[in-house]
């Protein structure tokens, strides 16, 4: 019982070593994701019925002087803002539900707002993930800096895709893909997700530029926190000697911009890997779920306070791209309906998209269901 006891509650156990790293996690950006519907559908004028972490029974909440709901409710997966007038498969009450309405619902009732106001609230939750992980790196980058390394090659893999290219040590890597590369980072960052494709390289060798094409093969690695990732690699490394290693500090402006800049890298990234994945070029076993990213967070809280933010902060971009996704019931979806009703110049049909939804929940679903599988029963 003792073994049981100590496996549950001590800070590599169970509850304390993984369970609750999960859940300050994914609460933190749930909350953030919800808090932007929140704020900017208040700022709209329009009515807030409840604010939930979690979905099912709720477990503590209050009601504020708006009459807005705040709860912490049972299932911790997630979290919803219900706004005034929200009912149904789709959120779209009906004419005799508006009608049940009292004027002075209607006047903040959601779906009785301008197309712009509605577009805005919805966009407002993926939008403020983006700037939570644009937050968390510009204090990091402000704080602590960044390391870099130059360009340059130390040695190349005998046999390896840079080698049959003929990439020699001593080059310096000018450009990946026709995008300029400035530290040794760079070009990792343009070459690890293009595992299979032809890259044209332009190296500095001997004062002049030289172009190659080389195919990145698919390599195991282990990430920071332990985990099992494939990546591609053409072959070549680089060492302290001609990497002069330094420190680069910034000043809060430039720690902003460059916070932007990461951002946009990875939600970039995000796309690439999701748009190789629907066509067969990416391992499902890159995908996780719920277990995943709890073991994640787990490792990532036994390493230190620091690693469980950057977690958030990639966590937050991914959870914010995949909202935009075009797919009911995904913010993505909300905001195609509301792109197809400003051209139409009409609402579109309740039927229609009710079938649309229905659709759309499946390859939810069906999508939850394979990142649970990956999670369960590995790869």
């Amino acid at each position: 019982m003792t073994d049981i006891l100590t496996n549950i509650f001590s800070t590599q156990g169970l509850l304390v070593g993984t369970i609750i790293p999960f859940l300050c996690v994914l609460t933190v950006v749930v909350f953030v994701h919800e808090m932007g519907h929140y704020l900017v559908g208040r700022a709209c004028g329009i009515g807030v019925q409840a604010f939930s972490i979690g979905f099912g029974p709720e477990l503590a909440g209050f009601t504020d002087r708006h009459g807005t709901r705040w709860k912490l409710s049972a299932v911790p997966l997630g979290g919803y803002v219900k706004f005034v007038g929200d009912v149904g498969a789709t959120s779209t009450p009906s004419e005799e539900e508006l009608a049940a309405l009292t004027p002075q619902e209607r006047s903040v009732a959601f779906h009785l707002q301008p197309i712009w106001k509605r577009a805005a609230t919805v966009f407002a939750g993926p939008a403020f993930n983006f700037l939570l992980t644009i937050a968390v790196f510009a204090v990091m980058f402000s704080v602590y800096g960044r390391f870099v390394f130059e360009p340059v090659v130390a040695e190349v893999r005998p046999g390896s895709p840079a080698a049959i290219a003929g990439i020699m040590p001593g080059d310096r890597f000018v450009s990946v893909d026709g995008v300029k590369v400035e530290t040794f980072s760079d070009v990792q960052r343009l070459v690890s997700g293009r595992a299979g494709d032809a890259i044209v390289f332009v190296m500095l060798r001997d004062g002049g530029e030289v172009q190659v094409t080389a195919t990145p093969e698919v390599s195991e690695q282990k990430d920071a926190l332990g985990n099992t990732v494939k990546v591609g690699l053409i072959g070549v490394v680089n060492n302290q000697e001609v990497g002069q290693p330094r420190l680069v500090s910034y000043g809060p402006a430039e720690a902003l911009g460059q916070a932007v800049l990461e951002t946009g890298r990875i939600i970039e990234r995000t796309g690439h890997f999701l748009q190789r994945f629907a066509t067969g070029r990416e391992d499902r076993c890159q995908l996780g779920g719920p277990v995943k990213i709890a073991e994640m967070s787990g490792k990532a809280a036994s390493l230190g306070f620091m690693w469980l933010v950057q977690l958030v902060a990639l966590l937050s971009v991914g959870i914010g791209f995949l909202n935009l996704l075009p797919i009911p019931p995904l913010d993505g979806g909300h905001l195609m309906f509301y792109l197809v009703e400003a051209v139409i110049r009409r609402p579109v049909p309740e039927r229609f998209m009710e079938a649309v939804y229905r659709v759309g929940m499946l390859m939810v679903l069906g999508f939850m269901g394979f990142v649970f599988f990956n999670d369960i029963f590995g790869c």
